[in-house]
C-alpha cells in the first residue's frame, strides 16, 4: 500500500523588509542574532523551498547609539555567509526638524500649536528596492512562491500587481501581532512568526568556519 501523491517543492524567494522586521518582532527581544533561512523555513511549509532571501535594509547611523552601527555590520556579516541571501541597501537619514506635541504638558505655556526641536530619522528606499524586486522577479519567473515579509501597506499594490498579472502566489510573513487587513486582503496567505521560532531560529554565537560573534549586548 502507497501513500498519498508526493507535492512538488515550490521555488520560493522570500522578500524582507529589515527594519519592519526588526521593529516589529525583534526589538527588545533576545532573538535578534537571527538566522532567517532557519525562521523562513519554519514558518512556511515544507514544500517551500527557500532558494533565495532578498534583505532590504539601510546602513543605520551612531549619532544616538554609537555601538548600533557595529552591531548591525555584525549581523549583516553573519546573514551574508549564507550564499541563499543577499542585502540589497537603501539610505538612513537623521535629520532635526520642529515638530508639534500632541499632548503637550499641562505646565507648558501654550503658543499653538506647541512645537519642540526633534531629532528624526528616516529610512529611505527599501520599500520601492523591495517592490521593484518583487514585480521583476515575478516576471522573470525566478519563483513559483514569493513570500513578503512586512506589514508596510505601502507593498499592497506590487503584491496585487504579481498575484494578478503573473498569476503567482505572493504570500505574507507578518512581523506584528496584527497583519494590516489591505495586506491580508491582497495577499495569497499569512503566516505568523512567534518567539518560539525566532528562539529556535538563532545562529549560534560564533559563525562556524569565522571569526564572526553575537554582539556581547545582545
Amino acid at each position: 500500500m502507497t501513500g498519498g501523491p508526493v507535492q512538488a517543492s515550490l521555488r520560493t524567494v522570500v522578500y524582507v523588509d529589515g527594519f519592519n522586521l526588526y521593529y516589529r518582532a525583534l526589538k527588545g527581544t533576545p532573538y535578534k542574532w537571527l538566522d532567517l533561512h532557519a525562521l523562513f523555513s519554519s514558518v512556511l511549509r515544507p514544500t517551500n523551498d527557500v532558494r533565495r532571501i532578498r534583505y532590504f535594509t539601510a546602513d543605520i547611523s551612531g549619532k544616538r547609539d554609537p555601538g548600533a552601527p557595529i552591531r548591525q555590520q555584525a549581523f549583516l556579516r553573519a546573514i551574508r555567509k549564507d550564499p541563499r541571501v543577499s542585502i540589497h541597501k537603501g539610505k538612513f537619514l537623521v535629520s532635526t526638524k520642529w515638530s508639534a506635541l500632541a499632548e503637550p504638558p499641562v505646565s507648558f505655556i501654550k503658543p499653538d500649536p506647541v512645537t519642540v526641536f526633534v531629532v528624526k530619522t528616516e529610512e529611505k528606499g527599501s520599500d520601492v528596492n523591495l517592490a521593484s524586486y518583487l514585480v521583476r522577479d515575478a516576471f522573470k519567473d525566478e519563483f513559483d512562491v514569493a513570500v513578503v515579509v512586512s506589514n508596510d501597506t505601502d507593498l499592497v499594490e506590487p503584491i496585487r500587481i504579481v498575484r494578478e498579472d503573473t498569476g503567482k502566489p505572493v504570500g505574507l510573513i507578518c512581523p506584528a501581532s496584527s497583519p494590516s487587513k489591505s495586506l491580508t486582503a491582497v495577499a495569497s496567505f499569512c503566516r505568523h512568526i512567534t518567539s518560539e521560532r525566532l528562539a529556535a531560529a538563532q545562529f549560534p554565537d560564533v559563525i562556524p568556519g569565522t571569526s564572526i560573534r553575537k554582539p556581547a549586548t545582545w
